[in-house]
């Protein structure tokens, strides 16, 4: 049986939490030497602690590595060690549902370093869903599929954005069609309406650092049933800028598994389109929501408050936390990357 031949479905993001999981970082390629990691802990601790406002929070901590975490995130983070490769919560961490009667489940997908990357390791990390799963008392259900956190976005009501560039790419599952992944996510996840982009944003491939080959929750977010949020690139210097009005068009012209057209909110990049290492992919869409509270990424731009002002207008009855995020992006994702909820049953 299915998960969602079982009743289980993947709940919106904006419902209750029970709590946010994350991963601490340790030493790898993300975090080459002692200052990058030490910056990079200091960026996670300040997203875990913006949470931890709002909602309890789990933190998975390399073996030995609690006290130096403690340190940093203060006592009421809760820790836990297991063996880890990477920090990426949402990728590397299971998909909770549940079943409206009380019951936790969670997809543990394949996963495979965001498509054998040749930077990447995932001994340990394609373990996390499964120990994370275990330690929220969760049934587990266990794809085939490669997939990540960061792949999918989904509205509650039967609707979830993926990207044909990973789902699709040959790098994950090169010898699924279209049709058979579809099939595998409705059946994980309790959708029925699959929404495809064609790809993610130019930083996020080769050759422009620890990309994802195209997640999808850096480019549109379902900001609650029949509206997205998406990015959009107002320098037409950038080679996202066409790609973004692509977006925006493709997203408008579709309807939810409800049937509604889709209602489409663009918010524009931060002002600064490359750094030391060429474009960025710098993004508000990556933000994360939790009880009461959005967490909402920061770039020491002009445009972050119009951001802020936009995602208070659209959760008015939330708290909008602006945390600087260009550490985390320099690693490969964003605040949305490293947290992964927890629904309330």
């Amino acid at each position: 049986m299915s998960a969602a031949a079982d009743g289980f479905r993947m709940p919106a993001e904006w419902a209750p939490h029970e709590r946010t999981w994350m991963a601490w970082p340790g030493p790898n390629v993300t975090f080459p030497n002692d200052a990058e990691l030490a910056q990079s802990r200091a960026a996670w601790a300040s997203v875990a602690r913006a949470v931890r406002r709002f909602e309890p929070v789990t933190m998975v901590v390399g073996p030995g590595q609690s006290e130096g975490a403690r340190a940093l995130l203060g006592p009421d983070i809760d820790l836990v060690e297991r063996e880890l490769d990477d920090a990426w919560m949402r990728d590397i961490g299971p998909t909770f549902l549940t079943d409206g009667k009380g019951q936790l489940a969670a997809v543990d997908w394949t996963f495979n370093g965001w498509g054998a990357q040749d930077w990447a390791t995932w001994e340990h990390d394609a373990k996390i869903g499964a120990h994370v799963s275990d330690l929220a008392g969760a049934r587990t259900y266990t794809s085939r599929l490669v997939n990540e956190g960061g792949a999918i976005h989904v509205d509650g009501e039967g609707t979830v954005l993926l990207t044909e560039t990973v789902q699709l790419g040959p790098e994950r599952n090169p010898h699924w069609t279209r049709e058979e992944v579809e099939t595998e996510i409705h059946a994980m996840l309790g959708t029925r309406k699959a929404i495809w982009l064609r790809r993610g944003l130019t930083a996020d491939y080769p050759p422009h650092g620890y990309g994802t080959l195209g997640h999808v929750d850096i480019v549109a977010a379902f900001a609650r049933p029949g509206v997205v949020v998406a990015h959009t690139q107002p320098d037409p210097s950038h080679p996202d800028h066409e790609l973004c009005k692509e977006n925006v068009a493709l997203l408008r012209s579709q309807t939810d598994a409800r049937g509604r057209r889709l209602e489409v909110v663009e918010i524009p990049a931060p002002t600064v389109v490359q750094d030391d290492h060429g474009w960025v992919d710098y993004s508000y869409i990556n933000h994360y929501l939790c009880n009461g509270g959005v967490v909402l990424c920061a770039f020491d731009d002009p445009r972050d408050e119009n951001a802020a002002g936009i995602f208070r207008r659209l959760f008015p009855d939330r708290t909008v936390t602006l945390v600087d995020a260009r550490t985390i992006f320099a690693g490969g994702g964003g605040i949305h990357c490293i947290t992964q909820q927890q629904p309330r049953v």
